[in-house]
C-alpha cells in the first residue's frame, strides 16, 4: 500500500462519519436546502481529496523539514541563535497560519473592526513567536515542563484579572486558532528533530510533545497583554447575518479555490524560505532528498487549497443552518448535536492525525493511535456539548469552565506520567484546526443567532473550550496508563 493509498484511507475513515451525520441531520430534524446538501456533498469531496494530499505532503515535506531545522538549531550550541532564529521561525508560520486568519477576521467582523485584523495576527504571532525559543530552550536545557507551564498559566490568570472580561474569550480562542494544520506539524517535527538527538531515550519522549501547549499559552499571554495596552473596557459588537444560499452550487467553490490558494501560498512560503535557507547554509541535504521536501511542501499547499475550499464553501453554511434548525427544538437537542458533531469534527483535523502519528511513533506503538483518537473524540464532543450550553444558558459564563478546568489541568500534572504532560497540552492545540474554526463555530453561531444574548460572549469562546477539555480527557488517559502499567509490572510509563 503506498503512501497516498493508506492517506485516503485514514481519510475516509475520519471524514465519512461527520458527513453521514450531517446529512442525517440535514434530512431529519434540521431540514436543509437542496442547494446546501448539494454544496455540502461537493465540500465533502473537496475535503476528503484535500486533506489526503495535505497528509502526504507533511510526511515528506513539512515533517521533514521541521525535523531537520531542529536538528540543526540544537547542533548550534549557541543560545541567541536559537532564541532569534526560533522567534523568527515561530512569528512568520503563525502569521502565515490560515485558521488565524479566518479567526481574525471574525474578530473584526464581529466588533465591527473595533479589533482590526491584522493587529490579532501580529500580537498572537509575536506570542506564538516569542513562546516558541522558550519551548526550544525548555528542550535543550532540560526544563521541567509543568512548571514552565505551571508559571504560564499563573501569568495568564494573574493578567485576566485586570483585563476586560470580552478579551478572555478572544485570547484563548486565538491562541487555539493559530495552532492549526500548518503551525501544529511544524512544531511537533521541530521539537522532535532536537529531541531525538538525546542520548536518553526517555527524556527524548517526553520532550517531543508539550511545545505545541507553551505556543498557545504564549498566544494568550500575548493578546491579553494587548487588552492592557488597548484598554479597551468593553468590546460591543454583533454576529453577522448568514450567507445566502442562492444562486449556483460551483460559485463558492471557484471564489474560494482562488481565496484559499493565496491563503496557502502564504503558509507555505515561509516553510519553502526556511528550508531553502537552512539547505544553503547549514543541512546540505542530498539533492534527491531536497526536491522530495519540496515536493511534500507543493502537495502541502494543494491539499490545504482544496480542504480550506470545501470546509469553507460547502461545510460552512451548512453549519449554520443545523445550528438554527436544531437551536429551535430545545435545549437538549442542541446540546446533543453539538456532542455529536465535536465526537465527529476531531477526526476530519489534519493536525490531529499528525499528532496522533507522532505519539504512536515516538512512544514505538505502546500508545495506540485508536486510543488517543477515541480519547481525543470524547474530549472534543464535551467541549462542544458545553460552549453550546453556555450559549443557551446566559448565566454560565466563560471563566467558570476555564478557571476550574485549568486549574484542575495543573494540578494532574502532578500526578500523570511527565509523557502525558507535553502530549495533552499538544492535543489541545490540535484540537482547534480548520474544521473546529469554521464548521463548529458556523454550528455554534447558528445556535447563538437564536438563541440571542451578547454577541460577543456568543461568538467566542467555543475554541477556547474545544482547546481545554482534551488536555483533560488526555491527561486522565495518561494516569490510566500509569495505573495499568504499575498492575502489570512495566515501566514503560514514567
Amino acid at each position: 500500500m503506498n503512501i497516498l493509498t493508506q492517506k485516503l484511507k485514514e481519510v475516509l475513515t475520519s471524514v465519512l462519519p461527520i458527513v453521514i451525520l450531517t446529512l442525517v441531520l440535514g434530512f431529519t430534524i434540521a431540514p436543509l436546502p437542496a442547494v446546501s446538501v448539494l454544496r455540502f456533498a461537493a465540500g465533502a469531496l473537496f475535503v476528503i481529496a484535500g486533506l489526503t494530499i495535505f497528509l502526504v505532503g507533511v510526511e515528506i515535506g513539512v515533517y521533514h523539514t521541521g525535523q531537520h531545522v531542529g536538528a540543526a538549531l540544537s547542533r548550534t550550541n549557541k543560545t541567541i541563535i536559537l532564541v532569534t532564529v526560533g522567534a523568527a521561525v515561530g512569528f512568520f508560520i503563525s502569521a502565515a497560519e490560515p485558521d488565524l486568519h479566518i479567526l481574525a477576521s471574525e474578530i473584526s467582523d464581529v466588533t465591527g473592526g473595533g479589533l482590526p485584523k491584522n493587529l490579532i495576527v501580529a500580537v498572537v504571532s509575536a506570542g506564538i513567536g516569542g513562546f516558541l525559543s522558550l519551548g526550544l530552550i525548555r528542550i535543550v536545557y532540560n526544563l521541567p515542563l509543568f512548571k514552565i507551564l505551571i508559571g504560564m498559566y499563573g501569568v495568564i490568570l494573574l493578567i485576566a484579572v485586570f483585563a476586560p472580561p470580552a478579551f478572555l474569550a478572544i485570547a484563548f480562542d486565538a491562541a487555539g486558532a493559530t495552532t492549526g494544520a500548518i503551525t501544529v506539524p511544524f512544531a511537533l517535527a521541530l521539537s522532535l528533530g532536537i529531541s531525538s538527538l538525546k542520548k536518553d531515550s526517555k527524556a527524548s519522549e517526553k520532550d517531543s510533545f508539550g511545545l505545541v501547549g507553551i505556543m498557545s499559552a504564549g498566544a494568550v499571554i500575548s493578546t491579553l497583554l494587548m487588552s492592557l495596552f488597548l484598554r479597551k473596557h468593553e468590546i460591543v459588537g454583533a454576529i453577522p447575518e448568514a450567507g445566502s444560499f442562492e444562486g449556483s452550487i460551483f460559485t463558492p467553490f471557484l471564489s474560494g479555490t482562488r481565496t484559499y490558494a493565496v491563503d496557502a501560498v502564504y503558509a507555505i512560503a515561509p516553510l519553502f524560505v526556511i528550508t531553502a535557507l537552512f539547505q544553503i547554509f547549514s543541512l546540505k541535504l542530498p539533492k534527491r532528498q531536497f526536491v522530495r521536501i519540496l515536493k511534500g511542501l507543493l502537495y502541502s499547499f494543494i491539499g490545504y487549497t482544496l480542504f480550506a475550499t470545501g470546509v469553507s464553501a460547502g461545510f460552512m453554511g451548512v453549519g449554520r443552518e443545523i445550528g438554527e434548525s436544531v437551536a429551535r427544538l430545545g435545549n437538549f437537542a442542541v446540546i446533543a448535536s453539538g456532542f455529536a458533531l465535536g465526537v465527529m469534527t476531531i477526526l476530519a483535523e489534519p493536525a490531529v492525525h499528525v499528532l496522533t502519528m507522532q505519539i504512536e511513533s515516538v512512544t514505538s506503538g505502546y500508545i495506540i493511535r485508536k486510543i488517543t483518537l477515541l480519547a481525543l473524540s470524547i474530549g472534543v464532543g464535551l467541549a462542544v456539548a458545553l460552549a453550546v450550553l453556555r450559549i443557551v444558558t446566559p448565566s454560565v459564563r466563560l471563566w467558570m469552565y476555564l478557571l476550574p478546568g485549568y486549574t484542575i489541568s495543573i494540578a494532574l500534572n502532578f500526578i500523570i506520567p511527565k509523557l502525558f504532560v507535553g502530549i495533552a497540552f499538544d492535543a489541545g492545540g490540535v484540537a482547534t484546526g480548520p474544521i473546529t474554526v469554521t464548521f463548529v463555530l458556523a454550528f455554534t453561531h447558528g445556535v447563538a443567532s437564536v438563541a440571542g444574548g451578547d454577541a460577543i460572549d456568543a461568538a467566542f469562546g467555543m475554541i477556547s473550550i474545544v482547546a481545554l477539555i482534551p488536555v483533560i480527557t488526555m491527561q486522565i488517559l495518561g494516569l490510566i496508563f500509569k495505573i495499568s502499567y504499575k498492575e502489570t509490572g512495566g515501566d514503560k510509563i514514567a
